[in-house]
């Protein structure tokens, strides 16, 4: 792969990881309720499900995936209830920290917080969309496919990282702040908000590529 091509992408990765989306919501928000350290759970999960979409488009899955429109609204559906589903449970914790309104001891938490970043990537059909738009772009025919998308991953996944860390760690600054049974309602209720807001905006992406 050309430096040139590469620079082009790690631009291209920058800008989608700092654009405000699910991943982002959902770090700043386990964030806020967990620290920075044991959000490393979810940012790994969100990292898992980044590689599943960059396999699926590159290894050509996602073409086919978008030229069906049944089983592109199965995968839509399930991303948008999914999250949906996932704000409303934040929601309706009320004043109670995610952890004690799951019933939660602190113990074997990691699994369900990188479970829940997996999903939230993988079955985001936008992801999917860009992904077959925009990877393309970068891969050269005449080289060696695999190796191109191991290139291609390893900067996608390495800026995520970052980035996601850093939207963890600016909201776990404020956790100091949030500590009341008030701030700690309104936290789950504006995270809670906005993730079913990015569920349900789901529900209206397109099969076309333009309508990212």
């Amino acid at each position: 792969m050309d430096l040139h091509t590469w620079l082009a992408f790690l631009a291209a990765s920058c800008l989608i990881a700092v654009s405000p989306g699910s991943g982002a919501v959902l770090s700043m928000s386990h964030g806020l309720n967990y620290g920075v350290r044991k959000t490393g759970a979810t940012i790994l999960g969100l990292q898992l499900g980044l590689l599943l979409v960059l396999v699926i488009a590159g290894a050509g899955v996602g073409s086919l995936l978008l030229a069906s429109e049944t089983a592109f609204g199965v995968v839509k559906v399930l991303g948008a209830c999914y999250l949906i589903w996932v704000g409303l449970s934040q929601w309706r914790a009320g004043a109670a920290a995610p952890q004690q309104a799951q019933g939660e001891d602190g113990s074997g938490t990691w699994q369900r917080r990188c479970l829940t970043g997996f999903l939230t990537n993988a079955t985001n059909p936008k992801s999917i969309v860009f992904m077959v738009a925009v990877l393309p772009q970068f891969l050269t025919p005449a080289r060696p496919l695999w190796t191109q998308l191991l290139v291609l991953a390893a900067t996608s996944v390495a800026v995520d990282v970052v980035v996601m860390h850093g939207y963890a760690a600016g909201a776990s600054q404020l956790r100091r702040f949030l500590q009341s049974a008030r701030a700690l309602r309104m936290q789950n209720r504006v995270f809670g908000g906005l993730l079913m807001a990015v569920g349900a905006g789901l529900f209206f992406v397109r099969r076309s590529a333009q309508s990212v």
